[in-house]
């Protein structure tokens, strides 16, 4: 390259429903609050799954919302991040705990996450349940 010259590199990246942004984002709609309640619900899910929305797991349809939403009732210590989940043999009422406090966190994010704007969870809402935990 020549002295005095430089080189600037520009990269696209497509944001589609489900993986980047908030699903009225991907179908031209304006920024708003509500696309930030969408992506705090999926970074809670994030968090304690321990998987990103582009990971490999998450093809033909199935995206991080709609595992944990599948997930949520009877199988939340299978999806979670296992560093979040005891090692060893704790005791049912400690299990029982554990399971139930990752449910309640998982459940906010499902319910900031979901794909209408206007069903989202308020977000100060969301703070208050979580504060509760």
């Amino acid at each position: 390259m020549e002295e005095g010259h430089t080189t600037t590199i520009i990269s696209f990246v497509v944001l589609t429903p489900d993986i980047d942004s908030a699903y009225e984002y991907g179908i031209g709609s304006e920024v708003s609050t509500y696309g930030d309640v969408y992506s705090f619900g999926i970074i809670l899910l994030e968090m304690f799954i321990g998987k990103i929305p582009t990971d490999h797991v998450f093809m033909d349809g199935l995206s991080l919302h709609k595992c944990v939403k599948m997930a949520i009732s009877e199988q939340v210590s299978e999806i979670a991040d296992p560093s979040l989940v005891q090692v060893g043999n704790p005791s049912q009422s400690t299990n029982n705990a554990l399971e139930e406090c990752l449910s309640s966190i998982l459940g906010i994010g499902v319910a900031c996450s979901v794909e209408s704007a206007t069903d989202r969870k308020i977000i100060g809402d969301a703070v208050s349940e979580l504060k509760k935990i």
